[in-house]
């Protein structure tokens, strides 16, 4: 006999209903009713109700070994979209009278049927339904996005210890976990999809443990804005699969079942491998994963577990990333032997300044490139980086003495070499590195920023040469221990602007890139950051002076190589024009075409009308070459 299991509060819905069931014989019982069915009598069970009551029946179906068909109201939508049910009427009783000949699995938390998921803790938007999205505009997703945001600051992490069926013992910290046995459309099934499948005897446990916001953001950007799922599990989330999961935690949490709140933690999750016969959609089954295997699978390695890290979440979740006591000791090991003063340091910048030098001298970059690379000084600055940010004054002080003995022997080694060369040319290598301007540090600060990183992570460790070249530090140093060998102050003054700029840009930069990854609190590196900030915004006054320069230098190569002077019986043309600044008068550079040989007049003409036409005073070296 087919038994009909209705909700009272359904009565206009059942009507239309029993117009479709008018052929079969359906004994119709309400759930006011229904202590009062008698299972013996039942073959078949309809049932339509609040998700609370269809557990109830779902649960006496599995327990009596039942076929079961749910026949949904319209506002159930999740329901339908879940279980692939037809949103028609007609066509939903339909179905529900079909008995299921390919029974699915049942989740249970606690002793109670999961129809849907079960949350522990705070999980956003793992537990949402992405129908929650709709048809919203962008604007709208982003407004959910803060929203959602928000909640952000009122999530902790505690421990937990999950235990899965073959007694392994996972612990770790985390906000909240989402256990789910099917594809349900909420966010957690789709960035497990792969692994859910309704007859393998396994539940799926995605786990919600950020480190930081920033890290939490750019998932939550992902899902409610762009709206996509990632490729592979975001940094922020975890996955546990199997058959039995029980989660214990440090501190009590709630448990939701279906949004229906059941208690706190422990919880004991457990499924039944095909011992429901309940009438699904085909979709149902096509959305199933075809190679689950049956296999358990960990994928946790990236969360936060040991005690310290716990301890520092369960506060507040950070802005920024809380590096763990491995990194720590990693990188603190080799940032404190490198800011020391060594042989091999002494050796290697010795000889580094050597090439570099005379790279400079006979006006070769791939000679200068090769010393860039050899030169071991970016060692010491970012360990002064680091000293910055942690308040080390150990680290500053090591950081800062071996920098300066660097730069001193750098300086002595260029002037010795400048003073017993008996070449005083001033070559375009040398040229460019004495005009530094506001564009230099800012490539000082990407690659400060750069250089951080790469020390962080030994896998990308080799990076750090292409950082050395981008920022070129022994070469400018070189450039003023020449100016010192020469004599020439200005020369001095203008390179080694640029070695403090790339030091300036690369500190604070470095330090920056540190405290985003965790290896200071924000309150302890704050101080060292706001010193380096007023350091470097004073070196920046020289170097936007240098930039106006630099964009009144472009005006003038403009100008002077889109103008033809007639100079007596005879048409000139400028071109090749360069610019540069010397300590007393600045010179401008430039090939002359004329028609024919100027006269001394003519050239002196010439030479009024150039600086009449940029209002600008400078010496003029040309070079004449003649139309024939």
């Amino acid at each position: 006999m087919i038994y009909y299991i209705y909700s009272e509060n359904e009565n206009e819905f059942i009507d239309k209903a029993k117009e479709y069931l008018q052929k079969e014989e359906v004994t119709y019982l309400s759930f006011d009713a229904f202590e009062s069915l008698d299972v013996r009598e039942v073959h078949h069970l309809l049932v339509t109700g609040s998700i609370e009551e269809i557990k109830l029946v779902l649960a006496i179906a599995h327990q009596n070994n039942l076929p079961v068909g749910i026949i949904p109201t319209p506002k159930q939508k999740e329901l339908i979209r879940t279980f692939s049910l037809p949103s028609k009427l007609e066509d939903a009783v339909e179905l529900a009278l079909i008995p299921s000949e390919k029974p699915l699995d049942v989740l249970y938390a606690n002793g109670t049927v999961v129809l849907q998921e079960v949350v522990v803790g705070d999980a956003p938007p793992l537990d949402v339904f992405d129908t929650a999205l709709g048809e919203k505009t962008y604007v709208d997703r982003i407004k959910i996005f803060w929203r959602t945001m928000r909640k952000v600051k009122t999530l902790q992490h505690t421990q937990m210890k999950i235990t899965d069926a073959n007694d392994n013992e996972i612990k770790l910290s985390a906000v909240g976990v989402v256990g789910l046995e099917y594809q349900n459309n909420t966010f957690a099934s789709k960035l497990v999809s792969s692994q859910l499948s309704a007859s393998d005897g396994k539940l799926s446990m995605v786990i919600l443990s950020p480190t930081s916001i920033m890290q939490y953001m750019g998932y939550l950007f992902k899902s409610l804005v762009s709206h996509l799922t990632p490729r592979v599990l975001p940094r922020s989330v975890g996955y546990i699969r199997s058959s039995k999961l029980n989660v214990e935690t440090k501190e009590p949490l709630n448990v939701r079942i279906d949004s229906q709140e059941i208690g706190v933690t422990p919880v004991m999750l457990e499924v039944e491998e095909k011992s429901l016969a309940l009438s699904v959609g085909e979709k149902f089954w096509e959305r199933q994963a075809e190679q689950t295997a049956g296999k358990d699978s960990i994928k946790v390695d990236h969360l936060p577990s040991d005690e310290e890290s716990s301890a520092y979440l369960s506060k507040s979740i950070p802005f920024f990333s809380h590096a763990s006591r491995e990194q720590y000791a990693s990188l603190f090991t080799n940032l404190r032997e490198e800011s020391k003063v060594s042989q091999n340091f002494m050796v290697l910048l010795i000889l580094a300044t050597m090439i570099a030098t005379f790279g400079l001298f006979i006006n070769s970059s791939s000679v200068i490139i090769g010393a860039m690379l050899l030169a071991p000084l970016m060692q010491p600055i970012v360990s002064l980086s680091m000293g910055v940010l942690r308040q080390d004054s150990t680290l500053e002080v090591n950081g800062a003495k071996t920098i300066a003995i660097g730069v001193s022997a750098v300086l002595a080694t260029a002037a010795l070499i400048a003073l017993f060369t008996p070449i005083e040319r001033l070559t375009s290598e040398m040229a460019g590195r004495l005009s530094p301007t506001i564009l230099d540090l800012f490539v000082a600060i990407v690659s400060g920023a750069a250089a951080a990183y790469a020390k962080s992570n030994e896998k990308i460790l080799g990076s750090l040469a292409g950082v050395a070249i981008a920022v070129a530090l022994v070469p400018p140093i070189a450039v003023a221990g020449i100016g010192l060998g020469w004599a020439d102050w200005h020369m001095f003054y203008s390179a080694f602007l640029l070695f403090i700029t790339n030091l300036v840009g690369i500190v604070l930069a470095a330090a920056f890139v540190f405290a985003i990854l965790g290896f200071s609190p924000l309150h302890l590196a704050k101080k060292g950051m706001f010193v380096w900030l007023i350091i470097v915004v004073l070196v920046s006054i020289p170097l936007y002076s240098s930039f106006r320069q630099m964009e009144e230098d472009i005006r003038v190569q403009k100008t002077l190589s889109n103008v033809d002077f007639d100079i007596g019986r005879h048409h000139v043309k400028l071109t090749h024009v360069e610019l540069f600044h010397r300590a007393k008068k600045d010179e401008i550079r430039c090939e002359v075409i004329s028609t024919g040989i100027l006269s001394s007049e003519e050239k002196s003409a010439l030479k009024e009308a150039i600086l009449k036409s940029i209002n600008h005073d400078a010496v003029l070296i040309v070079t004449f070459r003649y139309l024939l």
